[in-house]
């Protein structure tokens, strides 16, 4: 079986080693993006390395476990490494500098979840989806004040910054009759800390990262059903000029859907299987 390894740019590590080691890690990444070639797929195959991005903070999708990298995008991530032949190095990084990152060819690929938007999709090329995206909301599980989507008027939710779910919270938000005070965070662990210390009403997250959140404490939250948001996917971001990459992985994971290694990954982290498009989807958002 082959290994995969991991490189980890965690915040907890940037607070110990200070600018120096934030300035080191920086000088890392900027060498990394000049060495790769434009045809990225042979690159790749040429270092016997995949290097990917991604914010392991957004479980069950990206889980660091006592700095062990854990989650469905790391078992399918490590799938896909099989079928291209290749290693697979793993970055850590905020999910606000991914992006940036990929597109300054700090890495190859991005594979934290990113949901599939029409917008998104003028400057990225999507893989076809991993996972269901769908905005949800999640609250305490002793608050009955809140037991649909429209009662989140005159409340306070928290979501992670620059995420498509904090914006159709806002979108839905705004056809409310009370306004909602939407509280944003680095990430959704901290909106969740807030929940429970009950400082904000509700988080928003997608569908699945709540549900596995809320299965994970439920003497703490619990779901808000049904879902409010548009109908959408998770997928992971290449660059538009790296078809010839994102053309070799969608294959990866279609096969994986075909040969039942995919559902026995969303068996795992879900605890059920669903099927998902074998093509990137017109996005609704």
């Amino acid at each position: 079986m082959m290994k995969s390894t991991t490189y980890s740019l965690t915040r907890r590590t940037m607070f110990k080693t200070g600018l120096i080691g934030a300035a080191s890690a920086g000088a890392w990444l900027s060498g990394l993006g000049g060495a790769l070639a434009d045809d990225t797929l042979a690159d790749v195959k040429k270092r016997g390395e995949l290097v990917i991005a991604t914010e392991m903070q957004f479980p069950p999708f990206d889980i660091s476990d006592n700095g062990t990298y854990k989650g469905v995008d790391r078992d399918l991530i490590d799938e896909v490494g099989k079928e291209l032949g290749v290693k697979v190095k793993y970055l850590d990084l905020p999910w606000t500098s991914i992006l940036p990152g990929l597109e300054a060819k700090k890495f190859d690929l991005c594979i934290a979840p990113v949901t599939i938007t029409k917008e998104r999709m003028q400057r990225y090329l999507f893989t076809v989806p991993i996972a269901d995206a769908t905005a949800a909301l999640m609250k305490r599980a002793n608050d009955s004040s809140i037991t649909k989507p429209e009662d989140i008027a005159g409340k306070a939710v928290g979501g992670q910054k620059g995420t498509s779910q904090l914006a159709q919270l806002k979108a839905f938000a705004a056809k409310l009759p009370k306004p909602v005070d939407v509280k944003e965070y680095v990430d959704n662990n901290q909106s969740y800390a807030d929940l429970a210390a009950g400082r904000i009403d509700a988080s928003v997250n997608s569908f699945p990262n709540l549900a596995y959140a809320a299965s994970q404490r439920a003497d703490t939250f619990a779901m808000v059903a049904p879902p409010f948001g548009t109908p959408t996917y998770f997928s992971w971001v290449g660059r538009l000029d790296d078809k010839g990459l994102i053309d070799a992985i969608n294959a990866a994971i279609v096969k994986t859907e075909g040969d039942g290694r995919m559902a026995k990954i969303q068996k795992a982290w879900f605890g059920q299987t669903f099927d998902l498009p074998k093509t990137v989807p017109e996005p609704q958002l």
